[in-house]
């Protein structure tokens, strides 16, 4: 296994909102194959409650796009923004941009979990979708598509499912926009050192 490969894709996979190249189209079979890796991911006790709805038809990424940005608008005010970008600017232009752009995305990816009536939808309901969803992120980086983790949309769930016919009893867990990115390629990201905040059988306890 070629390590250094490995891990450029591990350090360079970025949330990519300004980049996405919104006028080249992604073949479906590109991403029916990155989803095909992905589901190879661990699942929660082994039981396969994995789906994924893949939206490119033009008027439900838009009807998507608008509920998306309701609920970005809803989080970030314009005040909230003023305030956001005082500390973090490039952050918070490129969120309001993609929220701006939503509908533009060629491809919407939602990242679905059966959760049955009585399991509840706590961190264990959705062992069986994350790791999947991160990997799908992986497998499309590794073919020069870039993507974004988001969740605002699930303030309208609902709305979403009724866009989309996703019946009940399946919990939607993010919503991904897919596009070939554009411009030079991503770098690690600046993070607190892992080792800066890792403990040795127990917590504070350093090695």
């Amino acid at each position: 296994m070629d390590l250094a490969t490995v891990d450029k894709l591990l350090t360079t996979t970025r949330t990519v909102r300004k980049r996405l190249d919104f006028t080249r189209s992604v073949d479906p079979e590109i991403i029916q194959t990155c989803l095909e890796i992905a589901i190879q991911a661990p699942t929660g006790g082994n039981i396969p409650r994995y789906h994924f709805v893949v939206v490119t038809d033009a008027a439900k990424r838009t009807d998507l796009a608008v509920l998306y940005k309701r609920a970005y608008l809803e989080v970030y005010s314009p005040q909230r923004q003023a305030e956001v970008r005082q500390s973090d600017p490039r952050l918070i232009d490129s969120a309001t941009y993609l929220a701006e752009h939503m509908h533009e995305v060629p491809v919407l990816i939602i990242p679905c979990v059966e959760a049955p009536m009585g399991q509840g939808t706590g961190p264990g309901a959705y062992a069986s979708i994350l790791p999947a969803t991160w990997s799908l992120m992986l497998a499309l980086r590794a073919r020069g598509i870039g993507s974004a983790w988001t969740t605002l949309h699930l303030r309208y769930e609902q709305e979403v499912a009724a866009v989309l016919g996703i019946p009940d009893g399946i919990r939607q867990a993010a919503l991904l926009p897919v596009a070939y990115y554009m411009g030079y390629d991503f770098k690690p990201a600046k993070r607190v050192p892992a080792r800066d905040r890792t403990y040795w059988n127990g917590w504070g306890q350093k090695r």
